[in-house]
């Protein structure tokens, strides 16, 4: 546990310092080969839960202490035995012990003494102490102040369950490939590995108490992928026939890319500008058995990649602040910033400018973001529409509206994350 600890709190410095929260534990992996399965579950437990309450835990260690902690390193250390002390299962004593080794290991052996009374004095005025935490927002709802300020002002009757729901364990759910079973069949293939699960939508399975992906059944041979509800609405949104030319816009890492293909005998061009990120679009295509075109490009620069010839279909699933999907990549609440929405705005406006000219007339864009803020959704929407006159928004199904929430959005809860949908048609 010492060295777990140890190399939690250097992951979440890397995160505080602005690096990606996956990139940074891929080289921890790198770097500590002889870390066992369970010693590598455990660093990430200790870095995803750290970042998920810290903000929350900053208000915590704000009232353990006289003064602010200046050192990051320890200020890091304290954080995450106070995450392990408050929601895990680890014996207190130990945590704290390990804290206090760690603390000599990190260089601060002087601050051994400083470390345990902290933690012990959490211990023994728990109850008092979480409730002085909460008295602000932001100990309350583990965000930044900016973010809860401004999903509120968005979503006045909302905002509190979305916020509460981006603090949760992320659900995973299955999607069963239609063209290798059926959902009824597939559920009692599960209940034969004794794996509880249900139907959470026409393609969908919750598991109830998540396992490894190489534990379900058919995984490997391409009978089920893993994928969020909601982003499951996007293939049957879009509306593919079989033999329609159809692109994916932004493929990476390929989950509605093969589900246009369950969907349908499509031609499918798939283009992300990420060369690394399309081999796994490329590696999921293998493991279901699909075909598609790839391209890596940056899809805006039209002569680099395109022939010509007109889509029929375009799923644009463009990159955003992604703060739908905050409980599954808690790093996001480290690293977006106000000044982030409007620059993924504008790049998301150049975008659908871009994809609009390939659009054969009749045909249709699905616009598609893990966001919840309107400024990429909604008004995105309104603004692109007001800037083409040959554009109309078409009406989605019942499942992706709710009363008293702009069409199309997703907020997250128990069942899917956060998603928005705008279906046009190019007239």
């Amino acid at each position: 546990m010492l060295e777990v600890q140890q190399i939690a709190c250097a992951t979440v410095a890397a995160v505080r310092a602005g690096r990606n929260l996956n990139v940074v534990l891929a080289e921890q992996r790198a770097r500590h080969p002889q870390l066992t399965p369970q010693q590598l579950g455990a660093v990430n437990d200790l870095s995803y839960g750290t970042l998920r309450f810290g903000f929350q835990l900053d208000c915590i260690l704000a009232a353990l202490l006289n003064k602010p902690m200046q050192d990051a390193d320890l200020r890091w250390l304290l954080l995450i035995a106070l995450y392990q002390l408050e929601h895990t299962r680890a014996a207190p004593y130990a945590i704290v012990d390990h804290a206090v080794r760690s603390a000599a290991a990190l260089g601060h052996a002087h601050a051994g003494g400083l470390v345990n009374a902290v933690l012990r004095n959490f211990l023994r005025k728990r109850e008092a102490i979480l409730a002085q935490a909460v008295q602000t927002e932001v100990g309350r709802f583990a965000f930044p102040q900016w973010w809860i300020a401004h999903v509120r002002a968005q979503y006045p009757r909302h905002y509190a369950a979305m916020l509460e729901a981006c603090n949760t364990h992320p659900p995973l759910t299955l999607r069963v490939n239609r063209r290798r079973t059926t959902v009824d069949d597939y559920l009692a293939e599960l209940a034969r590995h004794d794996i509880a699960a249900k139907q959470t939508g026409e393609w969908a399975v919750h598991i109830e108490h998540p396992v490894a992906v190489e534990k379900l059944p058919g995984f490997a041979d391409g009978v089920v992928s893993v994928q969020d509800a909601g982003a499951q609405f996007a293939a049957p949104l879009l509306d593919v026939q079989s033999g329609m030319r159809v692109l994916d816009a932004c493929a990476a890492p390929g989950g509605k890319t093969t589900h246009l293909l369950e969907c349908a005998d499509v031609d499918l061009v798939a283009i992300d500008s990420d060369a690394s990120r399309l081999e796994r679009v490329r590696e999921n295509l293998r493991r279901l058995r699909l075909n598609a075109t790839l391209i890596a490009a940056d899809v805006q620069a039209l002569p680099g990649w395109w022939d010509g010839k007109p889509f029929a279909r375009i799923l644009a699933d463009v990159p955003c602040t992604a703060s739908g999907v905050v409980r599954r990549h808690p790093d996001i609440k480290w690293l977006r910033r106000t000044v982030d929405i409007a620059r993924f705005a504008s790049q998301q406006r150049t975008m659908l400018d871009a994809l609009w000219q390939v659009l054969a007339s009749g045909g249709k864009l699905l616009y598609v973001t893990c966001s919840v803020f309107e400024e990429e959704n909604t008004r995105q929407i309104d603004d692109f529409i007001a800037r083409h006159a040959d554009a109309r928004r078409l009406p989605l199904s019942k499942a992706v509206c709710s009363d008293g929430i702009p069409e199309g959005q997703l907020l997250p809860d128990n069942e899917h994350d956060g998603f928005f949908y705008a279906l046009l048609q190019k007239i």
